[in-house]
């Protein structure tokens, strides 16, 4: 009887047209159109202004009486010299993060979700979330004090006194295992949510069948984590060459320029430093064009391959 109740209600509730449902629901609306209005206000309206990429803007003309160079500034861009080493570098420098940054909150969820001293759980978290909540800048700062050549943490461990900012083959382990230690606790949230909605059933069941602590994992926690986890990689994927440029700017050196030269510092040189506009707006939007050309790369593999689904 309940369930057939619920089928008419629901059939009842297609047939009422938007106003209707709106109408019904209007507190729920209503605070939607806060983040809605945000949005259009400060995502959609500013894309009136890529424009200027194609043309060769001057601030006393305007947008619409700058003269139209159409692909003039994608091309120079082509054609630079540091064009290759700054794909190659934003590349690498992505596609490494995600390595080894993607599992480690999987990993730590895992960890966290097997302790059962509910205390010493919450110490574990909050050690762990603690440094995210440090600005980036702050984190340049402890990671320039530590990698000192004079009295840095790391040379006083292995007696050594190499200033590894500017060794360029240091760069990337840097900013990785960096970020690592800043988002690892603070990205694990969100799969302990997860975990903690798994029917305890289960793990009941598993206990009874003789399963192992291992075999409870592989066989409970990770399928239930799977769907997640993909739609993390399928966002993640959406920035891929989105490289923090904050990180990348504070640690850059002139030494260090080989692997640490990536298309957001130049986007800031060209646009803020050198007041090329048009030219700045044009490689932002090759770098924003290839990010949306991977999101739906990725997600139609992962809905090939999986449930999991994200546009």
């Amino acid at each position: 009887m309940n369930q057939t109740a619920n089928q008419a209600s629901a059939v009842a509730l297609g047939r009422k047209s938007l106003g209707q449902r709106m109408k019904d629901n209007w507190q729920l609306y209503a605070l939607l159109l806060i983040p809605v209005v945000l949005t259009v206000v400060y995502k959609y309206i500013p894309m009136y202004g890529i424009q200027i990429a194609f043309r060769d803007f001057r601030a006393s003309q305007g947008y619409l009486g700058s003269e139209w160079v159409w692909f003039k500034w994608f091309e120079r861009f082509f054609t630079a010299p540091t064009f290759g080493r700054m794909i190659k570098n934003t590349i690498l420098l992505s596609l490494y993060g995600l390595l080894w940054s993607f599992p480690i909150p999987i990993i730590l969820s895992l960890c966290i979700n097997q302790l059962r001293f509910n205390r010493y759980k919450r110490v574990v978290q909050t050690v762990l979330y603690a440094p995210h909540f440090i600005s980036t800048m702050v984190i340049c700062g402890m990671l320039r004090i530590f990698l000192s050549p004079s009295g840095g943490l790391i040379n006083l461990l292995f007696g050594t006194s190499i200033d590894f900012l500017t060794q360029s083959s240091a760069f990337r382990t840097i900013y990785i295992a960096s970020g690592i230690w800043q988002d690892a606790g603070w990205g694990c949230i969100i799969y302990l949510a997860t975990l903690s909605n798994v029917d305890t059933s289960l793990y009941e069941a598993a206990k009874v069948d003789g399963a192992s602590v291992f075999q409870r994992i592989m066989n409970v926690d990770v399928p239930a984590l799977l769907p997640m986890a993909i739609l993390n990689l399928i966002m993640s994927a959406g920035s891929l060459m989105n490289v923090g440029f904050e990180k990348v700017w504070l640690l850059q050196t002139d030494l260090n320029k080989a692997t640490s030269d990536v298309i957001a510092v130049y986007v800031y040189q060209q646009g803020i430093e050198n007041a090329k506009y048009s030219y700045s707006t044009a490689v932002g939007l090759f770098n924003t064009a290839i990010n949306l050309i991977l999101l739906f790369v990725v997600n139609k593999i992962a809905s090939k391959t999986s449930d999991v689904d994200f546009v």
